[in-house]
């Protein structure tokens, strides 16, 4: 048997034997590359990384959530985004892509966390509740709590994967009665890789471990631990309806004219000009047009923990960074409907008092200027 047969087969192998040609595969590794920042350069080293045998482990935990982030990863195609995460990825642990169930899944997390100590990527998808000892949320008899106490310390990376393990998300709306709270305020001794959004977009997590997987080290973070290649910038800045925000055409309604010819959503309380993410440049599902404005819906906010959940949904938001022809002054001034009692007291103040001041003056005029035999009888007199 030559070395040849023995040789494990490479990503790229195992990718074409399932119909991913080599071009698909270097194809949306361009688009998360250029997502991520990664120069046109790095292409040759995320090839290399993918002709080998070895992947990175990943261990995938579930809390409270709806698993919208998994199914928008899974519904990704062109080609099948996730046939390629899942073979640049070894995912050793995953309840809602496992075959296995019960003990047998218990173990193959126990098996990843105790063979890969210090090598897995720890992916956590949903919010952790932390009241009553965290008993809202158990898996295999264990609670979040607990199971993210146990397997974080563990990791290479961590990374929460949408709104609710970013900052706890619905399951946190107040009253927030089970307590629930995002990783990095449960993780606070270590750095979290925070991808929120509801769902997150697969294609920013791809571009996370890409670079990971490839090179080593994490994408440039924010204060909140978001990716800057993805949530450096607000939605309105780069929003297709911005040009109708500065002309100042809205829809005033849904449904009514201006929504129907895609005016701006400002007024109906789109959250884009207070949201930073890159929803507006990167449409979900591989569809053009599938997000919220993209389908006629105001951006909720939902990367923002301040807004999302928070704040009513129709409730006009505050322009976080104004940007030109925002700040702009306008060209013809804006004026009243009509004038008020203050100013029309005002301007009979003064008419009244440039009347009076008219009368007298022309009274005295009247009387220093008469006929010149007057002036000299006056004059003759004096």
């Amino acid at each position: 048997m030559d070395d040849q047969t023995l040789r494990s087969p490479s990503r790229l192998e195992r990718l074409a034997a399932r119909g991913v040609s080599r071009r698909d595969f270097l194809g949306i590794c361009t688009i998360a590359m250029a997502a991520v920042g990664l120069p046109a350069s790095a292409l040759a080293a995320v090839e290399k990384a993918a002709a080998g045998p070895a992947r990175p482990s990943v261990v995938w935990l579930h809390f409270q959530e709806c698993t919208g982030c998994t199914e928008s990863l899974l519904r990704a195609s062109h080609p099948a985004l996730a046939e390629i995460l899942l073979d640049l990825i070894s995912l050793d642990y995953h309840e809602t892509l496992f075959a296995a169930a019960g003990k047998q899944a218990e173990d193959a997390l126990d098996a990843a966390v105790r063979d890969k100590d210090g090598k897995f990527v720890l992916v956590v998808e949903g919010a952790v509740p932390i009241k009553d000892g965290g008993v809202y949320c158990k898996v295999g008899g264990k609670t979040a709590l607990e199971i993210l106490g146990r397997v974080a310390p563990h990791a290479a990376a961590v990374i929460a994967i949408g709104s609710c393990a970013s900052f706890g998300g619905v399951a946190a709306a107040e009253p927030n009665p089970t307590g629930a709270t995002g990783v990095p305020m449960i993780l606070r001794n270590r750095p979290v890789v925070t991808l929120p959004g509801c769902p997150a977009n697969p294609y920013n997590l791809l571009g996370v471990l890409l670079q990971f997987a490839t090179f080593g080290t994490l994408p440039a973070l924010d204060e909140l631990g978001r990716p800057l290649f993805a949530y450096a910038r607000t939605i309105h800045e780069d929003c297709p309806r911005r040009a109708h925000f500065d002309a100042g055409r809205y829809a005033e309604k849904f449904g009514d004219e201006g929504h129907r010819q895609g005016f701006c959503l400002y007024k109906l309380g789109c959250k884009g000009p207070a949201t930073y993410a890159n929803c507006s440049l990167l449409h979900f599902c591989d569809v053009v047009g599938a997000w919220p404005i993209g389908v006629g819906h105001p951006c909720v906010g939902c990367t923002e923990p301040e807004i999302a959940f928070r704040v009513p949904m129709h409730q006009t938001a505050t322009i976080a960074r104004p940007t030109p022809p925002d700040t702009y002054p306008p060209v013809h001034a804006e004026h009243a409907g009509g004038i008020s009692p203050g100013a029309a007291a005002t301007a009979g103040a003064v008419g009244g008092a440039l009347i009076t001041a008219a009368a007298l003056t022309a009274r005295r005029i009247a009387r220093d200027d008469g006929p010149p035999e007057d002036r000299a009888a006056k004059g003759h007199a004096s």
